[in-house]
């Protein structure tokens, strides 16, 4: 009897579901050119006064990470959970109302934290960014943002 009991349990552990890891969300994509419309005060940061490129946005944004006090390894956690562009969207968002938030690392660690857990988006950031410069969005920048 207890044969038969030892068969049935070692049966029972063939049949357990395997555990998935979940997956990490894709990031977020969003036109640098809205991107720029609603955080314009980044664009002093980039080389000759302006950005026109990802690559010069993200520059950009270690640059300012540092003047806003905000530690490496709070933007390098930001970039795991949100990818590089999307740090960088949340650095100059940040910048943006830097005279409204008091800890712009606390706030950044926030942020990616909420990420993290699928609590957080930019697009409602840069929408909420954009309609405070009196920049409305534009039709096919929704349309994308949308989309996700």
């Amino acid at each position: 009897m207890n044969l038969n009991l030892a068969s049935k349990r070692s049966r029972a552990k063939k049949f357990e579901p395997i555990k998935q890891t979940p997956r990490k969300p894709e990031p977020e994509v969003f036109p640098l050119s809205m991107v720029l419309r609603a955080c314009p005060e980044i664009g002093n940061f980039g080389q000759g006064g302006s950005i026109g490129s990802w690559r010069e946005m993200m520059m950009a944004a270690i640059t300012v990470r540092s003047m806003l006090g905000v530690s490496p390894s709070a933007y390098e956690e930001a970039c795991e959970v949100m990818g590089q562009a999307g740090a960088a969207i949340a650095i100059a968002c940040i910048y943006e109302r830097a005279g409204h938030i008091t800890t712009a690392g606390g706030y950044l660690r926030d942020l990616t934290a909420k990420a993290r857990r699928g609590e957080f988006s930019l697009g409602p950031m840069l929408f909420a960014q954009l309609r405070a410069n009196g920049t409305p969005a534009r039709a096919s920048e929704r349309l994308s943002s949308n989309m996700k």
